[in-house]
This record gives structure tokens, sequence and C-alpha cells, in this order.
């Protein structure tokens, strides 16, 4: 982020094995916490008139840290909170199928999908299926299943699936922030590691647009992000849905979907409780190219 430095706590649930995932973002300006008391330390530890941002590391299956983390800046002191900002979350599922879709451009087509995250509640594991839905509504491989790391299905079971339906190829690609060690292959059958889901320089870019986003909403409104970030788990998360198609890029700008809907750019004007989801498609490989075709990429369209 250029201007004011701001301090960044990028708070973990089990999307990002409660920061283990993401402990390659931390530096002098980012730290990973847990959420609670983690975050609470952290926030009271800080300069109090430095420019912090609390930003919820969900790609959309885990609405309930959203409100966890409010609730813990809500429990600062006012001398602490004045100057901090609940962040937009990092993605929400339609940057998850987004990023899912541009990642799976470099699987062959004949490969079925694994898509890999940790459990969660029936509504998350569900909300991960219909994830796949889409990957594979709109995407170009025929075989899309999914998996979850600890729970059942386990991707050995997932890739069993997969066999079962005919695969000779299964690539397994992470739908959080974990890598998933892609299991042993059946015999005749070619396991591949499609993974990770963003590199390093994507995540810290998306990190630091969610983070300035909401420091610019602080100093612009006076807006924190509390309210909005308060109801994402009343509202089974930060969205709700519209009939047109589209998917947002890293940076949460808009793209056209495949029957010439469109998207918008809600992150300076919505909180993740009034944030707009849609859960129809994202747009064709092409439309995403310039977004997701590398790391790079991504980390230049926020710079």
């Amino acid at each position: 982020m250029s201007g004011t430095r701001v301090h960044v706590l990028a708070v973990c649930g089990h999307e990002a094995g409660h920061g283990t995932a993401l402990r390659q973002l931390a530096g002098p300006d980012t730290t990973v916490v847990t959420s609670g008391r983690e975050l609470y330390r952290a926030l009271a530890a800080r300069p109090a008139r430095q420019d912090t941002a609390v930003v919820p590391m969900t790609l959309g299956r885990d609405p309930g840290l959203i409100a966890d983390a409010a609730r813990t800046v809500r429990a600062l002191p006012p001398d602490l909170r004045r100057t901090v900002a609940v962040a937009d979350p990092f993605g929400a599922p339609e940057h998850l199928v987004g990023w899912l879709r541009a990642a799976a451009s470099a699987v062959p087509a004949e490969a079925a999908l694994l898509l890999t995250a940790p459990g969660g509640d029936p509504h998350q594991d569900a909300e991960l299926d219909r994830v796949a839905h889409l990957v594979r509504r709109y995407g170009r491989h025929r075989l899309v299943q999914t998996a979850l790391l600890g729970g059942d299905p386990d991707p050995a079971e997932g890739v069993r699936r997969c066999v079962l339906l005919g695969a000779r190829q299964v690539a397994v690609l992470p739908a959080s922030f974990l890598p998933a060690a892609p299991p042993p292959a059946p015999a005749k059958v070619t396991v591949l590691d499609a993974g990770p889901l963003l590199g390093p320089a994507a995540l810290a870019a998306v990190l630091s647009a969610r983070a300035a986003a909401a420091v610019h909403r602080l100093h612009d409104s006076g807006e924190d992000g509390l309210a909005a970030a308060l109801a994402a788990a009343d509202r089974h998360g930060p969205a709700h849905s519209h009939s047109h198609s589209h998917s947002h890029g890293p940076d949460g700008g808009h793209s056209h979907g495949p029957d010439g809907g469109h998207s918008h750019d809600h992150h300076p004007h919505h909180g993740p409780g009034a944030g707009h989801s849609h859960d129809h498609a994202p747009p064709p490989p092409k439309a995403q190219q310039h977004l997701h075709s590398s790391p790079l990429t991504a980390a230049r369209s926020h710079q």
C-alpha cells in the first residue's frame, strides 16, 4: 500500500488452518492471528494512533469469522478502536469460483478436478459443493468433485469417486488457503497437484487491497466496518443474490458473465454484511485472464 503505513491483521479461521497456511504473509506491516484473544492482544499492543485494518481471511465459507473479528474489535476501549477498520473479507464465493477456474485453466481438460477444503458445518460444506457446481458449469472440466481435509469424503475417497466416474487423471486443487497433498494414485490413474489457489504475490496483493479500502472508508466517511461485519453471520455470509451472472477478480473489480450479465465493484461502498454476492456464473476464462494468469499479474492489478 502506498502513502501512510497501515498495519494489517489477517484474522484466520479453519480455511487457513487457523493461521498456519498464511504465516508467509507475516512481516513488519502484517500480522497473522486467530480470532478472539490473539486478535485482541495484537490490537491492544499496537500504537494507538496507527491505522489498522482487520481482514477476515475467509473465502466465503466462514461468515462467523467475520462477525467474531468484529466483536473483538468492538470490545476494544474507544481510544484504541478509533483507528481500527474491519475490512471486507479476503474473498467471497464468487471470488473463489473465479480463482478456482483460473487455476484450473492449467489443468488438462480431460482430467477430473478434485476441490479440497477443510470441513466446516453443514452449510459451509454445502457451499463448497455449490462452488464446485459453478466451476464445472462454467469451466471446461466435465468432472468436478469435492473432498474435505480431515472430513468425509477425504481426498483419497474423492480420488476414488473420480475414478469410479471414469477419470484416469485427477487434479487436486485447493479451494482454501490450505494446500492438500495429493493422495496415493490408484493403479493406472495419475493424480496431479494443481495448487495453490493463489500464489504469495497474489495473496499479498488482495490482502493489501482489502486493507487499503477499509482504511480509506474510515478516513473518508468514518465507516469502521463494524456494523456490516457483525451482520455477516446473521445473513449466512456477506451477501445476497442477484439474477445475473458474473465474477470478481482479485481486486473486486467487475467482468461480464456468459449470459452478458454484469457485476459491480462493491468494495469501496459496502461492508461484508451489505456486499453483493451472486450465486451464478463467473465469466468465461478469457474474461479473467488479465486478472488471474499469474500471481505477478494479480499483484500488479493492485499497484
